[in-house]
C-alpha cells in the first residue's frame, strides 16, 4: 500500500470540486427548465455531495499522515 503525494492529494481534491460545481449546475438546469416552480430538489445532493467534498478536504488538507507498515 502506498500513499499519495501532496501534489497528487491535491489535484484530486480540484478534480472532485470541479465536479461537484458542473454536476450541481446541471442539476440546477435542470430543474430550473423542468420544475421550476416545484421544491428545489437538487439541494439534496448538493448538501450531500458538499459533506463529502469537506471530508474530501479535511482529509487532503489535515497535517496527520499515516504510517504505513511493511
Amino acid at each position: 500500500m502506498t500513499t499519495k503525494s501532496a501534489a497528487a492529494q491535491i489535484w484530486g481534491l480540484r478534480i472532485h470540486a470541479i465536479c461537484y460545481v458542473v454536476g450541481n449546475l446541471i442539476q440546477v438546469a435542470v430543474w430550473r427548465a423542468y420544475t421550476p416552480d416545484h421544491f428545489f430538489w437538487p439541494l439534496w445532493s448538493i448538501v450531500g455531495w458538499a459533506v463529502g467534498l469537506a471530508f474530501h478536504a479535511w482529509f487532503t488538507r489535515s497535517p496527520y499522515t499515516p504510517k504505513v507498515r511493511h
